[in-house]
């Protein structure tokens, strides 16, 4: 949808959401959260399974996971907001 219908300068040519998030909802940020981005996410994921992880270690990673998640489906609904607020629509 962004891709095809909006362009910030601020993209700097990407239209993933960390890129997209800050130009058009500069109040949402990743930052100071154990798990930023998508790559600490797979890291983070990784090390739950592996086993070699203790329980401790593993139910901290989970909760960093689930915040990381968290943070994203409601930078998705604020982006959506955004987008329908810069068009005039209310649907």
């Amino acid at each position: 949808m962004v891709r095809n219908h909006v362009y910030h300068p601020e993209f700097g040519g990407s239209f993933s959401l960390k890129a997209v998030l800050p130009a058009l909802v500069p109040e949402m940020t990743y930052e100071g959260m154990e798990v930023p981005n998508g790559q600490a996410a797979g890291l983070a994921w990784q090390a739950m399974i592996s086993g070699d992880s203790s329980e401790a270690e593993r139910k901290a990673k989970r909760k960093a996971l689930l915040a990381y998640c968290g943070q994203d489906t409601l930078a998705l609904a604020k982006l959506l907001e955004a987008l329908r607020t810069a068009s005039g629509s209310q649907t």
